[in-house]
């Protein structure tokens, strides 16, 4: 009896394992495929996580069911020890095996985090540079309800919803909210960081193969937060500079007047995708200081039920009012 009743839990067991494992797919952003080493190093920690978690509670679950296998009421087996109160074994190893487990996390978390942590200078998207002389490229990146803003200051250019970077160059980014705090995250380049209105944030990466990566807003922002994403496109040296070359043609510039109305709430469920060039300086300063002075961008009452029959008719982007100086500035 007892064997077949192992056999049935071997098998569903197995079973819930494959049924778990269709959803390891090569396509999509999943976190068990990074394409850099600071994704690389988030799935090894969540790898060991898991791993100590499983040597803690696999083994105690195991006992568990050992013993009460072993010494439930039957006739003719098990010892009656009446008197049986304490065993130095057991609880060395029930206080001893978690308590090691808790030092080796604490350890391997620490380290793990001066690995990725973007501010700190050994961190491997910026101190562990692979080739010391491939400079790094700088990008600010601003939030807004609900769309994503890379500035280039280098270039004095700007992307709304894609983000362009070369591969085996460490990226750096400042972020910051014009709205609602959110965060950034790419699963597969980058773990998810704040994103906070009237602070500034920062993250790093390095992208090891040319490709097309999925990033979005991973907290609940507002309304918008569904359609709030953005592609990553990883490409070669070369194609770089090309495409930034080809940027500074764009006929739209950004300056403050412009971001007023681009960081107005939006309703663009397409992800459309909006080039600049001659982006203002020292515009993602600006945007910090006039969001901790009390700048806000009100959404419209009822904005995004009333113009969900604009959406469905292809009418891309709708925007509330840009706020005025007088009305949000305090």
């Amino acid at each position: 009896m007892a064997y077949r009743y192992g056999k049935a839990i071997v098998r569903s067991a197995a079973l819930a394992l494959s049924a778990l494992c269709t959803g390891c797919s090569t396509a999509g952003f999943w976190l068990i495929h990074p394409a850099g080493p600071v994704a690389a190093a988030g799935l090894q920690s969540w790898i060991v996580d898991t791993g100590a978690t499983f040597l803690v509670i696999g083994p105690a679950t195991l006992l568990v069911m050992w013993a009460i296998w072993r010494y439930h009421r039957r006739i003719g087996k098990g010892a009656y020890v009446p008197g049986w109160n304490h065993s130095v074994g057991l609880e060395a190893t029930f206080w001893g095996v978690p308590q090691l487990v808790v030092i080796g996390l604490g350890f391997y978390s620490t380290y793990g985090a001066f690995q990725t942590e973007p501010t700190h200078p050994g961190a491997m998207a910026v101190g562990n540079n692979p080739d010391a002389r491939v400079p790094a490229v700088e990008i600010d990146v601003i939030t807004t309800d609900w769309q994503w803003l890379f500035i280039y200051p280098e270039l004095h250019i700007a992307l709304a919803n894609e983000l362009v970077i070369p591969v085996h160059t460490p990226i750096r980014f400042r972020l910051t909210s014009a709205t609602v705090a959110t965060d950034f995250f790419i699963p597969q380049l980058a773990g998810q960081i704040d994103v906070m209105p009237g602070m500034r944030t920062w993250q790093g990466l390095i992208a090891n193969n040319v490709g097309s990566y999925q990033g979005f807003a991973s907290d609940y922002n507002g309304p918008g937060f569904s359609w709030m994403r953005f592609e990553t496109k990883v490409v070669s040296a070369d194609d770089y500079k090309i495409w930034a070359k080809a940027m500074a043609d764009a006929p739209a510039h950004l300056d403050e007047a412009g971001f007023l109305k681009f960081a107005a709430p939006t309703i663009n469920t397409k992800n459309t995708v909006l080039r600049f060039s001659s982006v203002q300086n020292n515009l993602f300063d600006n945007v910090v200081y006039n969001v901790m002075m009390g700048r806000i961008y009100e959404t419209p009452s009822g904005m995004t039920e009333k113009k969900s029959h604009d959406v469905d008719g292809g009418r891309q982007p709708t925007q509330g009012a840009a706020p005025s100086e007088q009305d949000h500035m305090r």
